[in-house]
């Protein structure tokens, strides 16, 4: 009896300790029309067929992730994965984190655009950030930050 006690009790500890590690997006809405038309990939929507989202690097999902856990809604990403040929035709940097899988841009529906950024500011896994003028979404990146910079890296508008 006294066994079964004390396994019982580690499996509460364990299942206790691991809900921890639920990401709150799980938790995150889609049920309004915003998302109607919207097709899915690999679990996260998107703008169109074009928009891969197959490869990105892990801290990227789970950046994307914190952004509906915060919000409580699921973001829509308008880019992903970019090779170089399609990279070219939407104007993209050579160098471009979304050649790497390690670029989204994104924006939610209902959310404002400002509070995107503010959160993405200072969200520590965001390592670059875009912000377009006249465009609903971000761009966010997880690249490394230089030593002496607490915030993202910011162009294009921020």
């Amino acid at each position: 009896m006294h066994t079964a006690l004390r396994s019982t009790a580690a499996i509460a500890v364990c299942a206790f300790s691991l809900s921890a590690c639920v990401p709150m997006a799980l938790f995150a809405s889609s049920s309004d029309a915003s998302y109607a038309n919207k097709r899915s990939d690999w679990g996260t929507f998107v703008t169109s067929n074009e928009v891969n989202t197959l490869c990105l690097v892990p801290k990227l999902r789970f950046l994307v992730w914190e952004f509906e856990g915060h919000f409580g809604r699921k973001v829509i990403m308008s880019s992903g994965y970019r090779d170089s040929n399609h990279n070219a035709q939407t104007g993209g940097a050579e160098n471009s984190y979304h050649k790497r899988c390690m670029a989204t841009d994104f924006y939610i529906p209902g959310v404002d655009k400002r509070d995107l950024i503010m959160f993405a500011m200072r969200t520590e896994a965001v390592g670059g950030l875009g912000c377009y003028p006249g465009r609903q979404f971000i761009h966010v990146d997880v690249r490394d930050r230089p030593r002496s910079h607490n915030r993202p890296i910011t162009f294009s508008g921020c």
